[in-house]
């Protein structure tokens, strides 16, 4: 079976570490490391080549500026925004589309395993 590869990139340093508590000793998931600085995250997307970019969300209802860019240039790349300290996730796939998910651990499992419903909502 092939590993979900994922490149962690979301901050606060907390939600990191959950995230990490949350992914890395799951069988099916291959974490590739883990970023501090947003200014890398596309830096290290072409050089690990991960199915799933985990990062922050800074403002609900708005697509975090990283995306476009991300996604631009890497359609295949799904993009996991967490919010700390808020009941709000959202995951974004090709061509900017997204949806909102359970902001919890088995919600952010369902993501990565492709087991959640796309709904589409546009986010700006």
């Amino acid at each position: 079976m092939q590993k979900i590869r994922v490149l962690v990139a979301n901050r606060p340093r907390l939600m990191r570490d959950l995230v990490l508590a949350t992914i890395s000793e799951q069988p099916d998931i291959e974490v590739l490391g883990e970023l501090e600085d947003d200014s890398k995250i596309i830096e290290a997307v072409e050089e690990t080549q991960p199915d799933f970019v985990i990062i922050a969300l800074d403002r609900p209802n708005e697509r975090p500026a990283i995306c476009d860019n991300l996604l631009g240039h890497h359609p295949r790349v799904k993009v996991l925004a967490l919010a700390a300290g808020q009941d709000n996730s959202v995951f974004f796939w090709s061509d900017i589309q997204s949806t909102p998910i359970e902001s919890s651990e088995q919600g952010i499992l369902n993501v990565i395993r492709g087991k959640t419903k796309p709904r589409f909502q546009h986010v700006m």
